[in-house]
């Protein structure tokens, strides 16, 4: 038969104009604080509306969100089973986050963290917290959590008494905010990072 068979990475040039036939893409975005993590919305502002037509027209979508005021490390892949298993709690693919809190941070609350948090409807798994600057007022610190539940972060941090202020996810898993995308901007990931993503999310090959 006269099937003709594109592997990922071509490129095939018609009438001269090279055309990308990749129908997999995989994205790192630094989401803007404002933005909604959602498909489409007729009245806010999503980070769909940041990328450029051909990632939304191969379904390029989010995993997993951040709330609209967060800010940092958002991951865009067209492979809806890819992202699903990154997602997935068993996984344990840890996520680091940059918190603005109200308040002095003290050693009991990193103890919590530690233990697990019992929250309204579940208990957290066991997170780290690394407390960088404690003053009266407020505190900075880096939490990493191996869920990512609704609001997760900020609840965790409200149940011990303290509201956070600003919130940057700075990693997912083995991958780090590329420190040279500024607030809406991102790039694709390299055959490097995408590979270190499936092997946090339990793919061996």
């Amino acid at each position: 038969s006269g099937d003709m068979k594109v592997s990922q990475e071509e490129i095939i040039a018609v009438d001269g104009e090279a055309i990308d036939t990749r129908t997999q893409r995989h994205l790192m975005m630094n989401k803007p604080a404002g933005v909604l993590t959602a498909a489409r919305d007729a009245r806010q502002t999503t980070v769909m509306d940041l990328l450029a037509p051909v990632y939304r027209s191969l379904e390029c979508m989010p995993v997993g969100r951040l709330d609209k005021d967060t800010e940092g490390l958002l991951l865009f892949t067209t492979n809806g089973q890819a992202a699903h298993r990154l997602l997935a709690p068993q996984k344990q693919v840890h996520k680091r986050y940059l918190a603005r809190v109200t308040g002095r941070l003290t050693q009991s609350v990193m103890k919590r963290f530690e233990e697990g948090i019992e929250l309204e409807d579940f208990r957290t798994l066991p997170a780290q917290l690394i407390i960088l600057e404690a003053q009266v007022e407020s505190s900075l610190a880096e939490a990493i959590v191996c869920e990512g539940k609704f609001h997760q972060v900020k609840r965790m941090f409200a149940a011990c008494g303290h509201e956070v202020t600003a919130l940057t996810r700075l990693q997912f898993g083995p991958l780090k905010l590329d420190e040279t995308l500024a607030p809406g901007e991102y790039r694709e990931l390299n055959a490097d990072e995408w590979q270190q993503l499936l092997e946090a999310a339990g793919y061996d090959s």
